[in-house]
C-alpha cells in the first residue's frame, strides 16, 4: 500500500501524540526538573524585561512645574561623532550640572499669543533652622494631614522666588507673600516638619552667609487635597530680588516656566514659544560660547512629562545607568538560562536513550521520535512559561521596591507601568518555550538519526567522549578567553574591564562545552585518593564516575558556571572597593574635618575656618562630574566621570593624591591633575593638553600640571576649586579638611565658634574618614549585583539539583544491581558521598580557576593588586555548592537504599 505524504504526516502526528502522552506520565520526575528550570527562566526574564522597559519609558517626575504649560531650559546633553571607514557614528550623554537660560529671553516668551506669564525660576539649595517666637510654634502640628511620610522626611530644600510659586502652583494656606528682603514663605510640608508657624524666625543657610528671616506665610500646592508640599523637595520662597541675589547668577536663570491663558493648548504654546526663540536672533544658552561644536546651544521647550527634566537633573543620567545595568543583567540571564535549560532538557532526553533506541529498533522513524520529544518539550514548556510569566509581575514589583529602598533610583525618577507593559512577560514566555524546544530538538537529533541496530548498541552505554565538533569549539573558546584575559592585563581602564568581562563569559562557555573532558580529568586526579581513602566505597565511586564522566560533566558544568560568575561579580567590586578604600585612607592627611547634614558647606565658611589660628591648611572638597570624549576603535565614547576639586595650597597637608610627576601646587585656572592610569591611556604627560567637558557642557582644554596614583579614591581628574566651581550649579563643599599646627583642643573650640556664626548645623569630626569618589551609579550597581548573584545562584541550585536528580534516578537499577551482588548500604552511601564530593570539589576548583583568570586580568591593571573576595562570601558559595550537591546525590536514591533485597537482606 502506498501512503500519500499527507497520510505520513498524519501518522507521525498521531504516533507523536500517543508516545508523548505516555512519556509525560512515565517520566514525571524528569520533566518536573525541566518544568522548574523553565518556570524560573520565564519568571526572571519576565521580571527583568518589565524593569528594563519601565526604565525605557521612565521620565523625571513633574512637581515644581505642574502648573506650567511649558518650560524653557538649556540643552542638558552633549554629543560626539566619529567617522571611521566611511561611516559616521554618534553618541550622546546627559550633563549633571545646570545649563542656564539668559533672562533676556523673558520678554520674547511673554509676548507670545496665549502666554499669560513667563516666570524665571532659580533653584538653589538651602538649609534652615527654626527660631520659634511664639508658644504655638514650640512643637510640630498635631494635624494628621500635616504628618510627614517617611519618603519625604529627608527631602532636599531649595530656595525660589515667590513669583515662581505660581508654577506648581502654590497658593497661600495662611499668612501673606514676602515683601521684604528678610521675609520668606515656606511650603506647608516643610513648615510642619520644622514646627514653624507664621511670625516665627528661621535661620537660612544658602550659597552665602546664613541670615535670619521672618516667616510671612505658609503655602501649599493648589488642588492637591490634604497634601501640604511637593513631597520630594522642600521649598523656601523669597522675594524676587532676594532670590536672584542668593542664586548668584543675576543675568541668567535655571529655567523659565510658561503659564498659558485659559483654553490655550500646550501644543499651541510650544509652537509659539519655539517660534519666538528661533526668530531672527535665535536664543542660546548661557554657555553657548563654550560648548562643543556638535552640541546644541538652542534653548529647549518642554511640555508634558518632559517638564520634570529641569527639576531633577540626575533623573536622566540615573535612568541611562539603570538601563545599561539592567540590559547587561538581562543579557547575562539569557545566556545562563540558555545554558541551564539546554543542559537540563538534554539530560532529561538523554535519560531516555534506551527507550528511544528500543523505539527505533521496533520501527519508529526519526521524524516520529523528534516529533515526540518536541511535543513533550512544548507541553511542559508552555505550562512552565505561562506560570513564570504570571509570577513575573510581582517579581518586577519587588525589584523596583528593592531599587528604591537602596536609593538606586533617585526620588525624581518616575518608572511608569502602562497597561501594555504587562504583555511583555508573554513575549519572554515565548522566548523560554523557543529555547526549550530548540534544546529538546538538538538533544534527540543524534539518537533519532542512527540505525535501529546501532541505536540498541549505543544505548547500552554512553559514548566515551564528546563529539569532535564540540571539543574543538570548546578548546577554541577557552583559547579566546585566555587571550582576552591576556589583553586585559596589557591594557588599562575601560579596555581592560571589557576584555576581562569577555574573558569570563568565553571561559564559562568553553567549560560548558568541555564538561565531559573536565569531569574525566577531575576524576583521574581525584580517583586515586578516593580509592585509597574510601575503601570499597571509594573504589566503587571512582569506577562509577569514570564510566559516567559525561553525566557527571553535565552536573559539574552548572557548578562551574555559578562559581565563576558569582565570584567574578562579587570579587570584582570588592577588589576595587577595598583598594579604593585603602587609597582613600592613605590620601587623607587632615587632623579634623568640618561636615554638615544639609546641602553642603560654602566657600565663605571654608575661608573663615582657614583663618582660624592653629589651622595650618584647610581645603573644601567639591564633587562634580566631567565628560571625556574618546574614539574607541571607531566607536565614539562619552565617559561621565566623577571628579574632585580642592585648594592646591592645602595639598598635600590635608589630602595627598600620591603625586608621581609634576606638582599639585601649580593647579589653578586652566590646569588639571590626572590619574596615572588615565594619563597612560590618553598618552598624557606634564604640560600636555587634555580636553574635557564640564558638567554644564563647557568644553575646555586644560594643561596637565601633575600626575597622581590614587585615582581609585580621588577619581581620574583633580581640579583646583576656582577652576571647577564656576561650572557647578551649587558649588558647596561636601566637607572641609583641616590640618593643624597647634593642639587640637584649642583649635576645635575656635573653629566651633566660627561654625556657629557661618554654618549652623555644621560639626567637627576628628580623624576624618578616607576620601572616596562618588560614582553616580554605585547604588544601582550594588543592587543589580545582589540581584544578579541571587538569580545566578537560583538557576544553579535548580540546575544542579535537577541534573543530579535525573542522573541518580537513572542509576537506580545500577544501585539495585550493586545491592544484589553484595554491596551494603553503608558502602553505597560512602560511594555516593565520595561522588558528591568529587562533583562539588571539581566544580568549585574549575569555577575558581575560570573566575581567577579574568579577575587577575581586571584587578592588576585597574587596582594594582590581586583579586579579593570576602571570606564570608566565599564560605557561602562553598556551602551552597556542598548542600546542593549532597541533596541532589543522596535524596533521589534514599528510597532505593531503604528497600531490602534478596541477595543481601542483612547488609548495611
Amino acid at each position: 500500500m502506498t501512503y500519500a505524504p499527507h497520510d505520513s504526516s498524519v501518522r507521525t502526528g498521531r504516533t507523536a501524540r500517543f508516545l508523548a502522552a505516555r512519556s509525560l506520565k512515565l517520566h514525571r520526575k524528569a520533566w518536573a526538573a525541566v518544568f522548574a528550570v523553565l518556570v524560573l527562566t520565564s519568571l526572571v526574564l519576565g521580571g527583568f524585561a518589565l524593569a528594563t522597559l519601565s526604565a525605557v519609558a521612565g521620565h523625571a517626575r513633574v512637581e515644581r512645574y505642574a502648573g506650567a504649560a511649558a518650560v524653557v531650559t538649556g540643552d542638558q546633553s552633549t554629543r560626539y561623532t566619529v567617522k571611521a571607514l566611511g561611516e559616521t557614528h554618534s553618541t550622546s550623554t546627559e550633563l549633571t550640572e545646570r545649563v542656564r537660560v539668559p533672562r533676556s529671553v523673558l520678554p520674547r516668551i511673554a509676548a507670545v499669543p496665549g502666554v499669560r506669564a513667563a516666570v524665571a525660576d532659580d533653584a538653589f539649595p538651602v538649609a534652615i533652622s527654626a527660631k520659634p517666637t511664639s508658644t504655638s510654634s514650640a512643637a510640630p502640628s498635631s494635624d494628621p494631614k500635616a504628618t510627614p511620610d517617611p519618603e519625604t522626611t529627608s527631602a532636599p530644600i531649595y530656595g525660589h522666588s515667590w513669583q515662581a510659586a505660581a508654577l506648581a502652583p502654590f497658593t497661600l494656606r495662611e499668612g501673606s507673600a514676602p515683601t521684604g528682603p528678610r521675609q520668606v514663605v515656606l511650603d506647608g510640608h516643610l513648615a510642619d516638619r520644622a514646627g514653624v508657624r507664621v511670625g516665627d524666625e528661621i535661620t537660612v543657610q544658602s550659597l552665602g552667609a546664613p541670615a535670619t528671616y521672618e516667616v510671612r506665610g505658609i503655602a501649599a500646592p493648589k488642588g492637591q487635597g490634604d497634601r501640604t508640599g511637593l513631597g520630594h523637595q522642600g521649598a523656601v520662597f523669597f522675594t524676587d530680588q532676594r532670590a536672584r541675589q542668593l542664586a548668584g547668577h543675576p543675568g541668567s536663570t535655571d529655567a523659565i516656566g510658561v503659564l498659558a491663558e485659559p483654553g490655550v493648548s500646550d501644543e499651541k504654546i510650544h509652537a509659539g514659544v519655539r517660534a519666538a526663540l528661533d526668530g531672527a536672533d535665535p536664543a542660546r544658552s548661557v554657555t553657548a560660547g563654550q560648548r562643543y561644536k556638535e552640541d546644541s546651544t538652542a534653548l529647549r521647550v518642554l511640555t508634558g512629562d518632559s517638564r520634570g527634566e529641569p527639576e531633577f537633573l540626575d533623573a536622566a543620567p540615573s535612568r541611562w545607568s539603570l538601563l545599561q545595568l539592567l540590559g547587561s543583567v538581562c543579557a547575562l540571564i539569557v545566556m545562563i538560562a540558555v545554558l541551564v535549560v539546554a543542559g537540563t532538557v538534554a539530560q532529561a532526553v538523554h535519560q531516555r536513550a534506551r527507550e528511544m533506541a528500543l523505539l527505533r529498533a521496533v520501527g519508529a522513524t526519526p521524524g516520529q521520535l523528534r516529533a515526540t520529544v518536541s511535543r513533550e518539550v512544548r507541553t511542559v514548556a508552555v505550562v512552565a512559561a505561562v506560570t513564570g510569566a504570571v509570577g513575573a509581575v510581582p517579581v518586577f514589583g519587588l525589584l523596583l521596591r528593592l531599587l528604591r529602598s537602596r536609593d538606586a533610583v533617585p526620588a525624581g525618577l518616575e518608572l511608569p507601568t502602562p497597561w501594555w507593559l504587562y504583555a511583555v512577560p508573554l513575549l519572554t514566555a515565548g522566548l523560554t518555550v523557543l529555547v526549550a524546544w530548540i534544546a529538546g530538538t538538538l538533544s534527540c537529533r543524534r539518537i533519532a538519526r542512527v540505525r535501529p541496530a546501532q541505536a540498541m548498541g549505543e544505548a547500552q552505554g554512553e559514548p566515551e567522549r564528546p563529539g569532535r565538533g564540540r571539543t574543538v569549539t570548546g578548546l577554541v573558546t577557552l583559547f579566546l578567553g585566555v587571550a582576552s584575559a591576556g589583553t586585559a592585563v596589557l591594557q588599562f581602564g575601560e579596555v581592560a574591564a571589557m576584555a576581562a568581562s569577555t574573558a569570563a563569559v568565553t571561559l564559562v562557555i568553553g567549560c560548558a562545552l568541555l564538561g565531559p573532558w573536565i569531569a574525566r580529568g577531575a576524576l583521574r586526579v581525584l580517583g586515586a585518593p578516593a580509592r585509597r581513602l574510601g575503601g570499597a566505597g571509594g573504589y566503587l565511586a571512582a569506577a562509577a564516575a569514570q564510566a559516567n564522566s559525561r553525566r557527571l560533566g553535565a552536573a559539574i558544568t552548572p557548578i562551574v558556571l555559578m562559581v565563576a560568575f558569582v565570584t567574578v561579580q562579587l570579587s570584582g567590586g570588592a577588589t576595587l572597593d577595598r583598594q579604593g578604600g585603602r587609597q582613600g585612607e592613605d590620601a587623607v592627611r587632615a587632623d579634623l574635618a568640618v561636615v554638615a547634614d544639609g546641602p553642603g558647606i560654602t566657600e565663605e565658611t571654608a575661608n573663615r575656618v582657614r583663618r582660624v589660628p592653629g589651622v595650618a591648611a584647610a581645603s573644601g572638597v567639591l564633587h562634580s562630574t566631567v565628560v571625556l570624549a574618546r574614539d574607541d576603535l571607531g566607536d565614539p565614547r562619552l565617559d561621565r566621570l566623577p571628579v574632585l576639586a580642592v585648594s592646591p595650597a592645602a595639598l598635600p597637608r590635608v589630602l595627598d593624591p600620591g603625586v608621581v610627576e609634576g606638582d599639585t601646587a601649580k593647579l589653578g585656572r586652566g590646569t588639571v591633575a590626572v590619574g596615572k592610569d588615565r594619563a597612560r591611556s590618553l598618552g598624557l604627560g606634564i604640560g600636555s593638553a587634555v580636553t574635557l567637558r564640564y558638567g554644564d557642557g563647557a568644553n575646555v582644554s586644560l594643561r596637565v600640571a601633575a600626575i597622581y596614583e590614587r585615582s581609585l579614591a580621588l577619581g581620574d581628574f583633580l581640579f583646583a576649586t576656582e577652576e571647577l566651581a564656576p561650572h557647578m550649579a551649587a558649588p558647596l563643599h561636601s566637607r572641609v579638611l583641616l590640618g593643624l599646627d597647634s593642639p587640637a583642643g584649642r583649635v576645635q573650640a575656635a573653629v566651633q565658634r566660627v561654625l556657629a556664626d557661618s554654618a549652623p548645623g555644621a560639626r567637627l569630626v576628628p580623624d576624618p574618614a578616607g576620601e572616596q569618589r562618588e560614582a553616580e551609579d554605585r547604588g544601582v550597581g550594588e543592587v543589580i549585583t545582589v540581584v544578579a548573584v541571587s538569580v545566578i545562584g537560583g538557576f544553579t541550585v535548580i540546575a544542579v539539583l535537577s541534573t543530579l536528580t535525573l542522573i541518580m534516578i537513572g542509576r537506580r537499577q545500577e544501585i539495585q544491581l550493586l545491592r544484589l551482588v553484595g554491596a551494603g548500604r553503608r558502602q553505597i552511601r560512602r560511594m555516593l558521598r565520595i561522588e558528591a564530593a568529587v562533583v562539588g570539589l571539581s566544580g568549585l576548583v574549575v569555577g575558581a580557576v575560570v573566575a581567577l583568570v579574568p579577575l587577575i586580568a581586571l584587578s592588576l591593571p585597574l587596582a594594582g593588586t590581586l583579586p579579593y573576595l570576602p571570606p564570608a562570601q566565599a564560605g557561602v558559595i562553598v556551602a551552597v555548592v556542598a548542600v546542593t550537591v549532597a541533596a541532589g546525590t543522596l535524596l533521589p536514591v534514599w528510597p532505593t537504599l531503604r528497600r531490602r533485597h534478596a541477595a543481601g537482606p542483612g547488609r548495611r
